[in-house]
């Protein structure tokens, strides 16, 4: 929920999907769940490395290193995460350079440490960060359960791909926003 991801979108796409998760967001936070954000960071050229580059040259569709630009830069708007989330004090907002939110992080530990064992998915971009996400969190012995009605995707064939291989291996639960709202709110 990058202002710099969500402005790939359609207009009407990303409004949508805005007011999906807000949807869920506002139930979380009546049911008393604790709130974690992730925000997609690009390292500076001067210290990336081959993955990183490789992600960046493949996404910006350019042969050279020298082509790149960085569109996540800690000091880039595009970096923020939306106004309209307005992240509480009580809320963690993590940086990841990985498309997992798990990797490199410290969500595992800090999720663990709060006996969390159920994870609520949502966000964009279900075939680029919210499928490995999920996935990780499988393999990581979470219950990963994605929103769908509450993801976006920069492509959406991608994306139904990403949901079918998903439901096909059932280590996820998918659902929508409607039944998490009305499993939530009292």
């Amino acid at each position: 929920m990058q202002i710099g991801i969500l402005n790939q979108l359609p207009q009407e796409r990303s409004q949508s999907i805005t007011t999906q998760v807000l949807t869920v967001l506002d139930a979380a936070r009546t049911a008393g769940i604790r709130i974690f954000f992730s925000r997609h960071l690009s390292l500076p050229i001067e210290v990336a490395g081959v993955s990183q580059l490789r992600s960046m040259m493949a996404w910006q569709r350019v042969t050279h290193v020298q082509e790149v630009k960085p569109w996540f830069l800690r000091d880039a708007p595009g970096f923020q995460l939306i106004p309209e989330l307005s992240p509480q004090r009580s809320e963690v907002i993590f940086d990841k350079i990985t498309m997992s939110a798990f990797e490199g992080t410290f969500l595992s530990l800090a999720l663990r440490d709060c006996g969390i064992n159920t994870v609520i998915i949502m966000g964009v971009a279900m075939e680029v960060g919210i499928e490995p996400t999920v996935r990780h969190a499988a393999d990581l012995g979470f219950i990963p359960v994605v929103v769908r009605d509450a993801c976006g995707a920069g492509n959406e064939v991608a994306a139904q791909r990403s949901l079918a291989s998903l439901e096909f291996a059932g280590d996820a639960w998918l659902t929508d926003v409607a039944t998490v709202d009305s499993i939530l709110k009292p």
